[in-house]
């Protein structure tokens, strides 16, 4: 669910390890162990949990949903409140955090985008790039719409004023054991909870849509932080109001979110169209683009080149192959027909109408990545 920079991943191992703006996530973990003297009072754990509903709530409808893809409208009171619960869990400002995600969308599982597993490893899309500096800063470019009201430019500077309001709320309902348990406990559940989002929604689960990434849709991750783990839905239509595209599909967000509308503090929920729902959307250019060169990838493209060269003069083949980039049916031994690239698609990737599109971008890539690999001569 956050996201980032535009920074080639490899640059941030030249990065510090620790500096100040990560303090207080490792504080966090570190103040949970305090429960060894505080003791766990079921007061505190109700606090907990309570806390952690609430919170999430905020981060899904207002981090997420409202702030990164406005799925929905509201008024400039109800906007702020969402601001600041949601900052209440201690994931920084609003509209940094906005920012971050908007940016994942558009590079999801590419090399800029420093939370997928395929670029950077699982525990560094999970939690390793927070101890990276180079990500403390907002994007205000990326989050005008919402950068021009001043309240919350005002939160967004001061990203955990809100969590300090909701550590003294829990320190008055509990004491000491409300603090550690109710406040510190829920608020590394819901670190975690969000990051696997990040990570674990792109490794673990099932792809209904083709989006051009490793987004997945995860049942349990769904049940634990509200509706968020459809998250290859979401990824196929961003500016839904609802993840959970079924009836099946759990997603307390979005019901709560409904329920809000019915009496005027939310209203204009966007949902995704029937074509989308039945799988029948075509996809857009970028997404045919990057789903052709992931799959081009997924063939021996090195020993492809190496049987073609032993199978003709290489300048028959430079020109047969040129040919072929045009001529999706020109056969060549050892190169994939259309055929052949279209089956290999419809094995990997979830039912869609732009197959077709796909399998013909996927073989020019494929042809292409060929002729780069011939030896130069003879």
């Amino acid at each position: 669910m956050h996201h980032l920079d535009t920074a080639a991943p490899a640059a941030d191992h030249a990065d510090d390890i620790l500096y100040p703006d990560a303090i207080p996530f490792v504080l966090a973990h570190l103040a949970c162990f305090a429960a060894i003297w505080t003791g766990v009072s079921w007061q505190a754990a109700a606090v907990a949990v309570g806390l952690y509903a609430i919170r999430m709530f905020g981060i899904c409808a207002g981090y997420h949903r409202y702030f990164s893809h406005r799925t929905y409208k509201t008024g400039r009171v109800f906007q702020f409140v969402l601001a600041f619960l949601a900052q209440s869990s201690a994931q920084r400002g609003v509209l940094w955090w906005a920012a971050k995600h908007r940016h994942h969308h558009k590079h999801s599982d590419q090399p800029a985008d420093v939370h997928s597993p395929a670029q950077s490893g699982f525990f560094r899309a999970h939690v390793g790039w927070i101890f990276t500096r180079r990500h403390s800063e907002t994007d205000y470019d990326s989050i005008r719409d919402f950068a021009r009201f001043p309240e919350l430019m005002w939160l967004d500077r001061h990203p955990y004023l809100p969590a300090f309001a909701m550590a003294g709320l829990a320190f008055a309902l509990a004491g000491w054991s409300g603090l550690v348990v109710g406040f510190f406990w829920s608020t590394v559940a819901l670190y975690h909870a969000t990051f696997a989002i990040n990570s674990l929604a792109h490794v673990v689960g099932r792809r209904r849509y083709v989006t051009g990434d490793d987004s997945r849709n995860n049942w349990f991750l769904a049940l634990i932080t509200l509706g968020e783990g459809w998250h290859n839905n979401h990824h196929a239509y961003q500016s839904s109001v609802r993840q959970g595209f079924r009836w099946w599909e759990f997603d307390p967000t979005f019901y709560v979110l409904k329920a809000l509308s019915w009496i005027g503090v939310v209203w204009d929920l966007h949902s995704p169209p029937e074509a989308v729902l039945r799988g029948e959307q075509r996809l857009g250019r970028a997404v045919v683009e990057k789903v052709a060169q992931q799959l081009a990838a997924t063939f021996p493209v090195e020993r492809i080149a190496a049987e073609l060269a032993r199978s003709a003069p290489l300048e028959e083949l430079r020109r047969r192959l040129a040919a072929a980039r045009s001529t999706a049916d020109l056969h060549l031994p050892a190169l994939p027909t259309l055929d052949e690239v279209r089956r290999h698609a419809k094995a990997r990737l979830a039912a869609t109408p732009s197959l077709d599109d796909i399998a013909r971008r996927t073989r020019e890539v494929l042809v292409e990545s060929v002729l780069n690999r011939l030896p130069a001569t003879a």
